[in-house]
């Protein structure tokens, strides 16, 4: 495509700038462990609450200090593989999942084909597609399922001349508006009320609200950098090395083959849905299901087992790297964790807010459960550290506790689309060839914008008295 040929020195220039994304994390793993010599100890006594460890509130108590050592730093990235195991093995099967599609020549020919048939609507494609994985990310909380369809719509949109940039903002802010606003979540605020004593998914119409607000605003910063794109290829991001064929796509067309291998991935996803919403199926069961695709679509592709055997494993090869990333960024959490800092961390920020007046202290509770994600990237994991502890800290206040289990749910959502602890997030990047940084450069304009919407919505509940409690 010539948008790639046109920005070849463009993007040479900017790589020589960006720092490696390991070389980031491995940097912020130092300066954890340094944190953990500096801050003091300490940790909450934590009990089994349906199958969930939830900390005990008003149990905080110094313990004796653990700093990590030279040898616990190092072998920290090692536990944090071994911790990450279960993403990291399913981003390398939805890779070679990806790998087998594209060798069924299935997604260069829907790209051709979508080319053609958005050429003068491109325009749409943003605000329908996005809204998809927002209505995904805020009723059944898909996230790292979002993964597979990174490889897809990051050459379609290059194809209809946007960048990987808008494809993959597509994807990742999407799911990020669901989760941010989680009108039925199951996984964010669906614990958190539960821990909160709250009515399961009371509150929905106000965070409807805010769900065609955040969906909106983040349609409008999206689709006017990809027209800014379109106008000009050379302000787009291009990888270097990837998706740099689509030029000669225009003559391909589906054919029934292509459909059939289409069609099992739509299938797929359909199965998918229905076993996380009535099964409750996580990562090990997706991956399984992407698993078996994967062979489906070998078949129905009329690929040899030789074939399909070397596309998987190409395809995975492909996203190693996003994939080591995840393990990587997590060794900073079992530094920290490890280092019995986050309970202290929370305790003390905690104590500040309950000495604030009520609106302020609503804001404090926002503003910690962001800064908290980047420690505890899990949503759910999240909910279970903090709300035992915020929904009694909000009676003391004089906030609701459904204000408070909204401050969870939006300060926690819009880390995710930022913080390089985040694993989903590293990987997905890595599947779209986007350097981390180059990624910082262009959403945190955005990301400032959520936070103040998240803010004044926090700020909104406590006025309404947002209940019923």
């Amino acid at each position: 495509m010539t948008t790639v040929q046109s920005n070849d020195l463009q993007n040479k220039k900017k790589k020589k700038r960006d720092i490696n994304v390991f070389v980031l994390i491995l940097s912020m793993l130092v300066i954890a462990t340094i944190i953990t010599y500096i801050v003091p100890t300490g940790e909450y006594t934590r009990s089994e609450v349906d199958g969930r460890s939830v900390v005990v509130p008003d149990t905080y108590h110094a313990i004796e200090s653990s700093p990590i050592s030279l040898m616990g730093l190092i072998s920290s990235i090692h536990t944090g593989m071994v911790d990450s195991a279960p993403i990291i093995f399913f981003v390398l099967i939805i890779g070679g999942t990806l790998g087998v599609l594209s060798a069924t020549g299935a997604v260069e020919a829907l790209i051709a084909t979508a080319s053609r048939k958005f050429a003068k609507k491109e325009k749409w494609l943003i605000p329908i597609i996005m809204l998809f994985f927002a209505l995904a990310g805020t009723l059944i909380g898909m996230a790292e399922e979002t993964l597979a369809y990174i490889g897809i719509l990051v050459p379609i949109a290059i194809a209809l001349g946007f960048d990987a940039i808008t494809g993959a903002a597509i994807v990742l802010v999407g799911a990020s508006v669901g989760f941010m606003t989680a009108v039925l979540n199951p996984f964010t605020v669906g614990i958190a009320q539960g821990i909160a004593q709250l009515p399961p998914f009371s509150g929905i119409g106000y965070r409807i609200v805010l769900f065609i607000i955040t969906y909106l605003i983040s349609v409008w910063y999206i689709q006017r950098y990809a027209l800014k794109v379109k106008r000009d290829p050379a302000k787009g991001f291009f990888p270097e090395g990837k998706y740099g064929k689509l030029e000669d796509t225009g003559n391909v067309q589906l054919s029934t083959t292509h459909k059939i291998v289409l069609g099992c991935f739509l299938v797929n996803f359909i199965v998918l849905i229905i076993g996380v919403i009535k099964f409750s199926w996580y990562i090990t069961e997706i991956a399984g299901i992407f698993t078996l695709l994967a062979i489906v679509i070998a078949f129905a592709g009329k690929l040899s087992a030789n074939q399909a055997v070397n596309a998987f494993i190409q395809g995975s090869g492909g996203i190693l790297s996003g994939a080591l990333i995840i393990g990587v960024a997590r060794a900073i959490v079992v530094v920290l964790t490890d280092g019995h800092v986050i309970d202290t961390l929370l305790f003390h920020a905690s104590s500040l807010i309950h000495h604030f007046p009520p609106v302020l202290s609503a804001a404090g509770m926002y503003i910690l459960q962001f800064i908290l994600h980047f420690f505890v990237p899990s949503g759910s994991g999240q909910a279970a550290l903090t709300m035992p502890i915020m929904a009694p800290l909000a009676d003391l206040v004089g906030v609701t506790r459904q204000t408070a289990v909204l401050s969870f749910s939006m300060g926690d959502a819009i880390g995710n689309i930022i913080f390089p602890t985040n694993g989903p997030l590293m990987a997905a990047l890595a599947l779209a060839g986007i350097p981390w940084v180059r990624w910082l450069k262009w959403i945190w304009p955005l990301v400032a914008i959520q936070i103040i919407i998240g803010l004044t919505a926090v700020i909104v509940a406590h006025f309404i008295n947002y209940g019923p409690f």
